[in-house]
């Protein structure tokens, strides 16, 4: 067998990449430790081993005699064959590890394999990878067998091997699809400034060229849209606004808040609050629905951002004018004051907060964070007006007969009528 365990070594080491000595410390650790067991003796005795690296000769001593060399070889076989696969074991799982321990911040394709308690177990090669769902994105659905890409969130080492966390909710899914598709991302001549992104729904992407030539925006945008279309298809229709980045911040707020008109933006750099002045028909569209066009403009620029139209900002009635936050569900006087100290003095500003901000205000859980923040998007979507009922025609009006004049009354003239013909409603269209 001498020979026969040093070619074994030799093969595992040139075809697995497991070195060669590491087999060899971990085949004489288990030969003493069943030297032991088959001597007899307590766990505290003194056993070793020791094989020759030239020859493959194996020699064990517990408690200071030597083990019989027949009665040895028996155990040398069935020891070594164990710590032979076990090591292979762990030298594969290492190697997995290391491989996507390196692709971290990557995109990666596999298979649906299956699926277990709501999280997705995706085939890639030699490893399997979960995608939580938590990390999926809202409402896409997923069958066995269907090519899957994610973002290589996290790689744990575990018992079991290493464990590959994908996710396609996070800001580096958006990033790596953008970078895949756009070869000037890749090449450095675009540049991914920033990201704001609500899974499932919609995200914002600022961009700037490193070159006068290149339009970042036209370069995502691709012919005809074909490469921000192909984004938008593995997304399953998440809506993706490409905005071009600038440095003066007035420039990149208006441009944040597309596709809305900004007429004015007035910004203390001090405090990185910004007032925005619309029209009041841009109001709602600066707002977006729930909130969610400020708030995802809000973290991308990382200013926080009020809107206000002009009426509002004049003291007039408004479009959607603006809503008391003690008038909102959960926020009672001490709730107010807490939200105000913390910078936060209308409604516009709650709904543009994401759940992690309103939870880092004092005071503030996570509950009435989730139930407060609802209620402020709610609080912004416009309500529809009743249309006024048009006046009543001639035909539609029941028949006056006119009272009969006195007998000692001549009849009098008539007196010009003060009333005016009904004016025709203004058309709401116009």
């Amino acid at each position: 067998m001498n020979g026969e365990l040093l070619s074994i070594l030799e093969a595992i080491e040139r075809d697995k990449g497991i070195d060669r000595e590491i087999l060899i410390q971990a085949i004489e650790a288990a030969v003493a430790s069943a030297a032991k067991k088959s001597e007899g003796v307590s766990e505290e005795t003194e056993a070793t081993a020791n094989l020759d690296r030239k020859t493959g000769r194996l020699v064990a001593v517990v408690a200071g005699h030597q083990v019989d060399s027949a009665h040895l070889t028996r155990i040398a076989a069935q020891t070594a064959k164990q710590v032979i696969i076990q090591k292979i074991r762990e030298a594969e799982r290492d190697v997995v590890f290391a491989e996507f321990q390196s692709r971290v911040g990557d995109i990666v394709t596999g298979t649906v394999h299956r699926f277990e308690r709501g999280d997705i177990i995706v085939e890639l090669g030699r490893a399997e990878a979960i995608v939580p769902k938590a990390e999926r994105i809202p409402h896409e659905e997923y069958h066995q067998g269907d090519r899957l890409q994610g973002y290589v969130l996290e790689v744990r080492k575990t018992a079991k091997g290493p464990s590959i966390v994908l996710s396609r909710t996070h800001e580096g899914f958006i990033r790596g699809l953008f970078a895949l598709e756009v070869p000037e991302i890749s090449e450095g001549i675009v540049a991914i400034k920033g990201i704001a992104r609500e899974a499932g729904d919609r995200t914002k992407i600022a961009v700037a060229s490193a070159d006068d030539k290149v339009d970042c925006v036209g370069a995502c945008v691709g012919m005809r849209g074909t490469r921000v279309k192909n984004i938008v298809r593995e997304l399953h229709g998440e809506k993706v606004d490409i905005i071009r980045w600038h440095e003066e911040i007035k420039e990149f707020i208006a441009a944040s808040l597309s596709p809305a008109q900004i007429a004015e933006i007035r910004p203390d750099p001090d405090t990185k609050q910004a007032l925005v002045i619309v029209t009041d028909d841009q109001l709602s569209l600066a707002i977006g629905k729930r909130g969610q066009n400020v708030r995802l403009a809000s973290k991308l620029t990382g200013w926080q951002l009020e809107i206000k139209s002009r009426s509002q900002l004049a003291g007039g009635p408004a479009a959607g004018g603006e809503v008391s936050l003690r008038t909102l569900p959960g926020v009672g006087p001490t709730l107010e004051t807490r939200l105000q100290e913390a910078g936060i003095t209308t409604v516009q500003q709650l709904a543009a907060m994401t759940l992690e901000q309103l939870c880092n205000v004092k005071g503030v859980g996570e509950k009435t964070a989730q139930k407060v923040l609802a209620a402020a998007q709610e609080a912004l979507v416009p309500k529809p007006q009743p249309e006024a009922a048009p006046p009543a025609t001639a035909e539609e009006l029941p028949p006056v007969e006119p009272a009969p004049p006195a007998e000692s009354e001549l009849p009098a003239e008539p007196e010009p009528s003060s009333e005016s013909e009904p004016t025709p409603p203004d058309d709401a269209s116009q």
